[in-house]
């Protein structure tokens, strides 16, 4: 599929999250029906170590839903060999077509030695896994191969995403980042860019709540090295991140102004947003937020 017809698929806007894994099957499904009937094109969820299988997962959330697309963001390379990675897609796509993205990435270390594995060099490592991936043998004639995206972020991934995918999924960037992955990209491959925010007008307090997720992520050497490569200086990196750093990655403030930095990257040359709602309450579903929210992206 081609970057422009993924980009339909998903809508302009679309929800991240990581609750779907943290709930009981039955009200995972019930929570994506309720995301789904307040209008969001997509729903993009991760794989980390101790999380729901993804291929099982978005099986669950397809069959739950009728409309909404679902989407990986992402599935770790290292949880599964090309053959099983390709096929399991495969198979998601032909039972719900139109309905389902592959976003592929190769995680981080951290997580990879958890899982036993050796974390190695990511753009060789992921170009050799495609290359596996295309080869992988199927035996159901007419199998459906699902749009692809990858977790691209440095300009060497965002090449092979151009060139051997059907576009990028970055996550964990500020809105400077956007036009430099669009310009790498090119006009074609779709560009779907998570955007993290908190719905509070009180400054301290949407700091508060944002750093429990720019902590957790400025842990990881990846992130780190995308924000260092796009200027940030390293003191700004340290510890929490500064306040400076913190809303440059995380919107606050009224629906209004989350709407007005959804609409920047998408005037940066975003095809897709998918909103992560970050809340004091986490994991508690954020749905009053993502209902607030639906209403000011419209």
């Amino acid at each position: 599929m081609e970057g422009r017809a993924v980009a339909k698929q998903l809508g302009r806007i679309g929800i991240w999250s990581n609750t779907f894994e943290r709930l009981p099957n039955a009200k995972a499904g019930e929570l994506l029906q309720r995301i789904e009937d307040l209008g969001y094109g997509a729903a993009w969820f991760p794989e980390a170590v101790g999380s729901k299988e993804v291929f099982a997962q978005s099986a669950l959330l397809l069959a739950a839903s009728s409309r909404i697309v679902v989407a990986t963001g992402i599935a770790n390379i290292f949880a599964r060999d090309a053959f099983a990675m390709a096929n399991g897609a495969r198979t998601l796509a032909e039972a719900f077509p139109g309905r389902f993205v592959l976003g592929l990435g190769v995680s981080h270390a951290p997580s990879v030695s958890a899982r036993g594995g050796r974390y190695r060099r990511p753009v060789e490592t992921m170009a050799s896994y495609l290359e596996a991936m295309d080869a992988a043998p199927i035996t159901l004639r007419g199998a459906i191969t699902p749009p692809l995206l990858l977790a691209a972020l440095g300009p060497r991934m965002l090449g092979l995403a151009a060139t051997r995918a059907d576009g990028a999924h970055p996550y964990f960037v500020p809105l400077e980042h956007t036009p430099i992955a669009r310009a790498a990209l090119g006009p074609e491959p779709c560009l779907a860019v998570e955007v993290a925010c908190v719905l509070e007008t009180d400054p301290a307090v949407a700091r508060k709540v944002a750093r429990t997720y720019t902590k957790r992520y400025l842990e990881l050497a990846n992130y780190r090295n995308s924000l260092l490569r796009l200027g940030w200086p390293e003191a700004e990196l340290a510890n929490e991140g500064s306040d400076r750093l913190v809303d440059a990655l995380v919107g606050w403030g009224e629906p209004a102004r989350i709407a007005e930095r959804v609409a920047a990257h998408h005037a940066a040359g975003a095809d897709h947003v998918c909103v992560q709602v970050l809340t004091a309450a986490w994991p508690a579903p954020p749905l009053d937020e993502l209902r607030t929210l639906a209403h000011a992206l419209r």
